[in-house]
């Protein structure tokens, strides 16, 4: 459950990260934006990644900043089978850090680099956030439902035909029979993390990323 929609959060954002690098890319890096050198330390990019990156943003986002719109937006582009907006509204609030309705330039990239070269525990602290969903620092079965049912909408039913309707809860029950392990109906921060860092297959899914850039 977690390799899968794990996964789809870092993969998509990949995508639109190699949209955006091929975008800038094309062009002289010379737009330098305010507080680069701010990011080069908060970052794991160097100041010459921050310069495409932004350029390519920039393209995207000629504002500076995404809306939850442009967002989701993006993201529909790529599963035109399915039904995107649920997932994406999701992940749109893990990155908007600072719950204003929109994600500047420094909130991406701040994010992305957890998601692609950030630290084994930076990144599950990142994940975890992203299934926390209403960020009271305990994931509900409520919540993983939730999530469950937005990435097998994104993936859109043609994807899988033979798929049975009660796959996101078979998913649902498989995660919390897996993390939570005191039974209390909640997986905490601290549950989270170890089953996740004793569990091969997850580990192995966070190194999917590592320096693609």
């Amino acid at each position: 459950t977690f390799t899968c929609s794990s996964g789809c959060s870092a993969s998509l954002t990949l995508v639109y990260l190699r949209n955006i690098a091929d975008e800038g890319e094309l062009s002289t890096v010379c737009y330098r934006p305010e507080g680069l050198d701010r990011l080069v330390q908060q970052t794991k990019f160097s100041k010459k990644e921050l310069q495409v990156l932004y350029r390519g943003f920039k393209n995207e986002c000629p504002s500076g900043v995404v809306n939850e719109e442009t967002f989701k937006n993006i993201y529909s582009q790529f599963f035109p089978q399915g039904d995107s907006s649920m997932y994406a509204h999701f992940l749109f609030e893990a990155f908007d850090t600072h719950n204003n309705g929109s994600v500047s330039f420094e909130d991406f990239v701040i994010s992305l680099s957890i998601i692609l070269r950030g630290s084994i525990t930076d990144k599950l602290n990142w994940a975890f956030n992203l299934y926390d969903l209403n960020k009271d620092g305990c994931i509900t079965r409520e919540e993983m439902t939730d999530i469950m049912h937005s990435i097998y909408d994104m993936m859109g039913k043609y994807t899988y035909p033979s798929m049975k309707d009660s796959a996101p809860m078979d998913h649902v029950d498989s995660f919390f029979q897996k993390m939570d392990k005191n039974n209390d109906g909640v997986v905490t921060i601290e549950e989270f993390l170890e089953t996740c860092q004793k569990d091969e297959n997850i580990m192995q899914s966070m190194h999917m990323f590592d320096n693609v850039i």
